[in-house]
């Protein structure tokens, strides 16, 4: 028998798993252990641990866009690519040479391709950097890096930049005489062909989703004034990279119903297979000329 006199046993005060110097009478609405204040997560219904938390976000999918992108909220990619031109922009400030090392010359773009490329990280002044990287971040970091993801928008910009810089290529033509001044020999540089990418993937993806472009319209058409009235503006690449970037937003937004969406990144490939072999096709028949020259 019991005796009634006996004080009656003391149970253990329940304590945080995570911190067992702490009590704590709140318990997690999913493993009902208790949880501490520093451990505690508002949930629908009361709180759950840190644990629990984590082990739910494992298994839920990450929401995307309608182009099946990931949804951001921070523009990283615009951030990236704006830090990396002004970085480079001040680098050609400090060492004048490093321009005629990454622009690109038709001449020297078969020998040295990565030319196609890094000529889109240079600029020739404060108010052409300043012009492009405004573009960028009203048009790439405000709305269209938002709408299709990191990744496909990197792809876009990327491959756009290269674009123009193929049809700058296959706009120009080796010089008969040495007398001749040609585009074959003349360095380009700048942004703007990326920037126009973005421009004409914006006219195709509103398109397809519904909405106007009327103000993009205005803005191409201006540029394109501005590209035959101002000197040393390469209008043929921003022509390669609107072009490149509305047939890249093409087989995005076509690419778009789950049933095909397995065939949107061989088709962005596919884009730049293309601007790949249209390079090569030109420098073999330049080299041609050149011969029969």
């Amino acid at each position: 028998m019991s005796d009634p006199t006996a004080p009656p046993q003391q149970q253990a005060s329940p304590v945080c798993p995570r911190h067992p110097d702490r009590v704590s009478y709140v318990r997690c609405q999913r493993c009902s252990r208790p949880v501490c204040p520093d451990c505690q997560r508002p949930a629908a219904v009361g709180v759950q641990c840190v644990d629990c938390v984590r082990e739910q976000a494992k298994t839920m999918r990450s929401a995307t866009t309608i182009f099946g992108g990931r949804v951001t909220d921070t523009p990283t990619v615009s951030y990236v690519i704006i830090g990396i031109c002004v970085l480079v922009y001040v680098l050609q400030t400090m060492s004048p040479r490093l321009t005629s090392e990454i622009s690109f010359v038709p001449v020297l773009g078969e020998s040295e391709p990565w030319r196609f490329l890094t000529s889109a990280f240079a600029h020739g002044n404060v108010t052409h950097i300043l012009f492009n990287m405004l573009a960028l971040w009203m048009v790439g970091a405000q709305y269209l890096e938002r709408l299709l993801g990191a990744a496909r928008y990197a792809a876009v910009y990327l491959i756009s930049a290269i674009g123009g810089s193929v049809v700058y290529l296959l706009m120009s033509s080796p010089p008969t005489d040495v007398a001749t001044r040609s585009m074959w020999l003349t360095p380009a540089v700048g942004a703007s062909g990326a920037v126009f990418g973005l421009f004409g993937a914006l006219l195709v993806l509103n398109r397809h989703l519904g909405r106007s472009s009327g103000g993009m319209y205005a803005t191409i058409a201006i540029n394109a004034v501005l590209g035959f009235v101002l000197p040393n503006v390469a209008w043929q690449a921003h022509l390669g990279g609107l072009l490149t970037g509305a047939a890249l937003a093409a087989v995005i937004s076509w690419t778009t119903p789950r049933e095909r969406r397995r065939w949107q990144w061989p088709g962005v490939v596919a884009v730049l297979a293309v601007l790949v072999v249209l390079a090569v096709v030109k420098y073999a028949v330049s080299a041609d000329l050149v011969l029969l020259g």
